[in-house]
């Protein structure tokens, strides 16, 4: 309550000893404090706001362009790309594919690669063993393959040869397909497998495989088609272009991985013709299989086991496909 006398000053309040009736101005020292706050303020706000101006115009003009938005950080590489950059960056399979002028000298051809077995086959029994045609009589779907003594399984091999080669063919250029990824429940049947490659139209089809001799037999083959017509089998159009492209393998398969032909199959220097197998007497393509040495055998199972030999193996298959194609065109 006022009793009419002046009323002392708050020690507590910033404008104690004001004059009565004035507004209270800041102390010069807190006023020239206020005023860099203000401008660090400002010199923080205008740059990011005028980013922010450019990066709205940015996506603006795109979208108007019929574009998308401008992607402002660069996105993680998907591992299908990884692997078809492979070769140039030490990647399995590669190995330089592009010529001098950086050109993609298997651009248009498709190669389609069939990794034997698979490793999910033991689980679906029924399913495998069911017969299937293969032209000149009848055999079971698929089998579960073999494996090492350790436990390496034929399957899981072939399916890892498969995607470095498919790496090595993609960074020459070509169009590459495999008849199944792992991905698949079972399968396919042999006969499914022949049809993967008509179906596609191939340039050549590699199956690839691992023996199941006994122990003592060592070293790699090339299985070719016989010329057979029996049936749905009719092979006498492809079967000249197959041994080309199994010769063209061999070689090359023995130059890189060093490993030497199986002295218990085929000729002796590293091919065999057959007439019973349902993945060659189905196919209308250039096609052979590949049995990259013998699981059973120490020596070789030690090769097959080990991730720089695989490396090699990819380069072999990959060198003697690219050969037979360059010839092809």
């Amino acid at each position: 309550m006022s009793n009419g006398s002046p009323t002392p000053p708050d020690p507590y309040r910033s404008d104690a000893g004001a004059e009565p009736g004035t507004r209270w101005a800041p102390e010069p020292r807190r006023a020239r404090r206020m005023g860099m706050r203000l401008l660090i303020t400002l010199g923080v706000l205008v740059p990011t706001c005028f980013a922010g101006w450019l990066i709205w115009q940015s996506a603006g003009g795109a979208a108007e362009a019929g574009g998308s938005t401008p992607t402002l950080m660069p996105l993680p590489q998907d591992p299908e790309s990884r692997e078809g950059s492979a070769g140039s960056g030490g990647e399995p399979g590669g190995g330089g594919g592009s010529d001098a002028a950086g050109g993609k000298p298997l651009k248009g051809m498709t190669v389609v690669i069939d990794p034997g077995h698979n490793p999910n086959n033991r689980y679906h029994a029924a399913e495998i063993n069911r017969s299937v045609s293969i032209g000149t009589g009848r055999k079971e779907c698929d089998t579960t393959g073999t494996a090492t003594a350790s436990g390496y399984s034929e399957a899981k091999f072939t399916l890892d040869l498969a995607r470095r080669v498919r790496a090595g063919l993609r960074e020459r250029g070509a169009t590459v397909k495999l008849t199944q990824d792992g991905r698949r429940p079972w399968g396919p049947c042999v006969d499914d497998r022949a049809e993967a490659g008509n179906r596609a139209d191939a340039d050549a089809v590699v199956s690839l495989h691992a023996d199941g001799a006994p122990a003592g037999r060592r070293g790699f083959h090339v299985i070719i088609p016989e010329s057979v017509k029996e049936g749905r089998a009719d092979t006498r159009a492809v079967a000249g272009p197959s041994r080309r492209l199994g010769r063209e393998l061999a070689d090359s398969f023995r130059e890189f991985t060093g490993s030497k032909p199986a002295s218990y199959a085929g000729d002796g220097n590293g091919t065999d013709t057959r007439g019973d197998l349902g993945g060659l007497n189905l196919t209308r393509v250039p096609k052979v299989f590949l049995e990259c040495g013998n699981m059973r055998d120490p020596r070789d199972a030690a090769d097959l086991t080990d991730r720089s030999w695989r490396d090699r193996a990819a380069r072999g298959v990959v060198e003697g496909l690219a050969g037979f194609l360059t010839e092809k065109r």
